[in-house]
């Protein structure tokens, strides 16, 4: 499928139905197994067709490999973006910072959203430090929101809103 935006090393493209296969592998890899949640097969084919859902494929643009993937969740009505997962196969090289600063960006610049938000576990150490450095404002945690094979696990949510995001980077 199409192309939605580039960053400086990346292309963000809308996933299509042979993705989901890297998608859930990107999933259950050691690395981001425990920081995200793993969807079927047909979770992530719904996730595909659905107007409210973005799907999204990072590639690298030197070799259109797959760097990791993102779903998101709009909410129209009140201008609200969720990240809802993210996952990088390439860690320590700047791929997360680069790909979320164009999430943003896409939020805010192209759709005109007003709040961006996204939650977190709170033993993803590197994911909460990535998001305070981006400016994200941490609201508060679910208390044992979400029931996994490691237990009961809290999320934390962070969010960014439009005037926040324009102050820090336009």
């Amino acid at each position: 499928m199409g192309l939605v935006f580039e960053t400086e090393r990346l292309e963000v493209h809308e996933a299509e139905v042979g993705d989901i296969p890297k998608i859930m592998e990107l999933e259950e890899h050691p690395d981001n197994k425990n920081f995200i949640w793993q969807g079927s097969y047909d979770e992530h084919l719904e996730e595909i067709k659905s107007d409210s859902a973005l799907l999204f494929m990072f590639k690298a643009k030197c070799d259109s490999r797959v760097i990791g993937y993102g779903l998101m969740r709009l909410n129209e009505k009140s201008e609200v973006f969720e990240l809802r997962r993210i996952a990088i196969s390439e860690k320590g090289m700047g791929f997360g910072k680069e790909v979320m600063l164009g999430i943003m960006k896409y939020c805010f610049e192209d759709l005109h959203m007003n709040r961006f938000w996204l939650d977190v576990y709170p033993d993803n150490i590197i994911g909460i430090k990535l998001y305070t450095r981006l400016g994200l404002v941490y609201e508060g945690t679910l208390r044992q929101s979400y029931k996994s094979e490691r237990g009961y696990l809290n999320q934390m949510i962070y969010s960014l809103l439009k005037d926040e995001y324009y102050k820090k980077y336009r």
